[in-house]
């Protein structure tokens, strides 16, 4: 296998920081087959809003998490289906140990 260069290894570290938070994998646990408001994903995982809304900014800022607006209301989803790889393959790693 080809070594990376520097910029992607920095890319692919930020990228392991963002799954270091229980609170966003909390998040993304509940996105996986759902879109959801704030307040829904705070009411899943026992959250604040404002806690789930701070977390939030930080995986759409990581692209790992998108939007859509309907009248008032944010709802979120996962960007792609590499997210839901990622989670599914750390589930199945932590399933085997």
């Amino acid at each position: 296998m080809q070594l990376l260069d520097e910029d992607k290894i920095i890319d692919l570290s930020e990228l392991f920081k963002i799954f270091g938070d229980s609170t966003r994998v909390k998040i993304i646990n509940v996105l996986l087959d759902n879109e959801l408001c704030v307040g829904d994903i705070a009411d899943k995982i026992n959250v604040s809003q404002s806690a789930v809304s701070h977390q939030l900014r930080i995986l759409k800022d990581s692209k790992l998490v998108k939007f859509r607006k309907e009248g008032n209301l944010t709802y979120y989803y996962l960007a792609d289906d590499h997210v839901y790889k990622i989670f599914m393959m750390g589930c199945e790693h932590v399933n085997e140990a």
